[in-house]
């Protein structure tokens, strides 16, 4: 089946898992918490969307040129993720810190004042996703990692 002999595809979805796995180890040492579930959460370090897309480009970069239109859209492709992943993603994010606090403030306030039925706090409160996005030196070490990922595969595997 052709789709699994696309390296570029295949390096891609390979850089996202990496970079999903490295982050627990990242964590740990930055933090002494062992936390699972930053294989399967969108944030953290390094930027498996960066990671990605940069792998994606670099790869197809290899196959066909750098003076390929093929690769100029996949580097366009990488800059407007990677700007997403630390602009807009990265202040919903900082938004939602925000909202849950006011929200955590104001059940507080109704708790008191109403006296609200006996729920609970999971039905009452749900909180908003805060690690949307990306500081600029996650997306930056996703990028390096990515490149390097495709460039280890098509100058010393190949």
């Amino acid at each position: 089946m052709a789709l699994f002999q696309n390296a570029p595809l295949l390096l891609a979805l390979f850089s996202i898992l990496f970079a999903q796995f490295v982050k627990v180890p990242i964590h740990f040492i930055f933090t002494k918490k062992l936390d699972w579930s930053l294989l399967t959460s969108t944030g953290g370090m390094p930027s498996s969307h960066s990671a990605a897309v940069t792998s994606l480009a670099t790869g197809i970069g290899f196959e066909t040129g750098l003076n390929s239109p093929t690769f100029a859209v996949a580097a366009m492709l990488a800059g407007i993720v990677m700007y997403d992943a630390s602009g807009v993603r990265y202040q919903a994010g900082q938004h939602a810190v925000i909202i849950n606090r006011m929200r955590n403030e104001l059940a507080l306030f109704f708790r008191e004042i109403k006296h609200w039925p006996e729920k609970d706090e999971n039905e009452k409160i749900q909180e908003l996703k805060t690690l949307l996005g990306h500081k600029p030196s996650e997306v930056f070490s996703g990028a390096i990692t990515g490149i390097l990922i495709s460039v280890i595969f098509y100058t010393v595997i190949i």
